[in-house]
């Protein structure tokens, strides 16, 4: 891999970049720490900084709306898990590994190739010191009771109390704690490093959990989000001075199930499943909180940078009808929910602060999508990426120094559904390729045929313009088809 030679001259080249790129700005001394805070199924419209009519009120991410940059036109790789997070590791859209549509489950082998670079293998051999605390959702290689060469999808052979393989330690994190996919999907079980926490000890059925599995009897839905805090607080607070580090928190909330532990049940003071489902996202901003108050606390803060957003917009199928009529949206004035091409989709919070560069209360419109944090990082450390990695992702760093983002390498961003359909967006056009492409909104089904929207004029995706802008769709259609055949997106220089 190109790369500066040694590490201890990595500090010096980052300050020239940000030098060039930001002359008006102090540079940092040394190379910032990165905490990137990943909600779970929590929409655009859940964060009051970016909806004023919603009636969720986050203080804590709004703090870094105000003191820091928001980002408006910011993209999820897909509206679903874990594409999305395979992404935001890899920069590399989801749909070119073998998995096209959906999700992985809960014992399925891992996605993530320990030979591909990711942003926490390359931090790492860049001096930083890496962590992965919460919901992991990429698979990994269990053990199997029957066939030690690796797991079936058959959760009796799993043998628990051998540690798997081709998990987050194996691609780079020095530590690990937390669980392997979503709340709703067994075993309900903290792992830490590369094994179980504790062996789950009784098989139980639909409960409050979701789905069916193998569980420790001891544990109940609303642990985790408390246990993933407490562990990532107390991480922060055991660093120093003298090395990054990166810690990549994925959080399990809100997701389902929808489980506010009991010091924010009724918080919200709203009623039925919004209420529910808003004292979860309550506690979420509390977590935000806490982590903010422990950099602060060990004085860390100037110099890192704490990433806030989303994986997808928020799940249809929890009761938003109901939000709605209650009055809060979600989506904000997006169409669309978790699943879906739809904006509200994909269309997610993104909240960047970092006072040692960022100017507060900033925002930027340009699209980005959460495949870019690895070419960030990358630019940001000073150090090149292999041609062979990172090929959906364009860092953002010049919009943080208060700059345009250069978008000359990436015409377009490419959105992609549950059902494996794909949309594509360029400047204010969007082009839908599937007429089921919007699963998650009100209508399961909409007109059939290619859809073409302005978002300039109209970000709900209300009125498809695909018929007076032919030339359009098929530029469109050719771009998303070379991406396709090119197997990367973002342009080698």
């Amino acid at each position: 891999m190109k790369k500066h030679s040694v590490n201890s001259v990595l500090a010096m080249v980052a300050i020239c970049a940000f030098s060039a790129n930001r002359a008006s700005a102090s540079p940092p001394e040394k190379l910032p720490n990165i905490v990137y805070i990943l909600a779970d199924d929590m929409g655009y419209g859940d964060v009051s900084a970016l909806n004023p009519d919603s009636e969720i009120h986050t203080p804590n991410i709004d703090r870094l709306a105000k003191d820091g940059m928001r980002f408006t036109d910011a993209h999820s790789g897909s509206s679903v898990c874990t594409p999305t997070r395979y992404g935001i590791l890899t920069g590399q859209y989801c749909w070119r590994t073998r998995l096209k549509s959906q999700v992985l489950w809960n014992y399925d082998n891992s996605l993530m190739d320990p030979d591909r670079l990711n942003v926490a293998s390359f931090l790492k051999a860049h001096g930083y010191h890496t962590a992965m605390i919460g919901k992991w959702h990429l698979g990994m290689d269990w053990a199997s009771k029957s066939n030690p060469s690796g797991i079936t999808d058959i959760e009796a052979d799993v043998d628990f109390t051998k540690p798997f393989r081709n998990g987050p330690i194996d691609m780079g994190f020095d530590t690990f704690y937390g669980i392997n996919a979503s709340l709703d999907m067994p075993p309900y079980i903290f792992l830490e490093q590369d094994r179980a926490v504790t062996q789950p000890n009784v098989k139980i059925d639909k409960t409050e959990f979701g789905r069916p599995g193998m569980a420790d009897k001891e544990l109940s839905a609303d642990d985790f989000l408390p246990a993933f805090t407490q562990r990532a607080v107390s991480y922060i607070k055991a660093q120093d001075q003298n090395t990054p580090f990166f810690l990549y928190f994925p959080l399990n909330a809100p997701h389902t199930p929808i489980a506010p532990s009991e010091a924010f049940k009724g918080r919200s003071k709203l009623e039925g499943k919004l209420g529910n489902y808003a004292d979860f996202c309550i506690e979420v901003d509390d977590t935000v909180g806490q982590v903010l108050n422990a950099l602060d606390e060990k004085g860390l803060s100037e110099n890192t940078i704490v990433i806030f957003t989303a994986d997808n917009g928020c799940a249809y199928y929890i009761g938003v009808k109901g939000f709605e009529e209650s009055g809060h949206f979600p989506s904000a004035i997006y169409r669309g929910y978790k699943g879906g091409t739809f904006d509200g989709g994909h269309r997610v919070p993104f909240l960047v602060q970092w006072p040692a560069v960022v100017k507060p209360d900033t925002k930027n419109d340009q699209p980005i999508c959460l495949t870019d944090l690895l070419a960030t990082c990358a630019e940001l450390i000073g150090a090149e990426l292999p041609e062979n990695a990172a090929e959906d992702s364009l860092s953002f760093l010049a919009a943080l120094n208060g700059e345009d983002i250069d978008t000359s390498s990436r015409e377009a961003v490419v959105h992609h559904d549950f059902k494996g359909n794909f949309a594509i967006r360029k400047g204010k056009w969007k082009l839908l390729n599937d007429a089921n492409a919007g699963l998650g909104y009100k209508e399961k089904q909409f007109a059939p045929g290619i859809h073409l929207y302005d978002l300039e004029t109209d970000p709900g995706e209300n009125n498809n313009v695909a018929d007076q802008y032919p030339e359009t769709v098929q530029e469109l259609t050719a771009l998303l088809e070379q991406y396709q055949r090119d197997a990367r997106s973002v342009q080698l220089n």
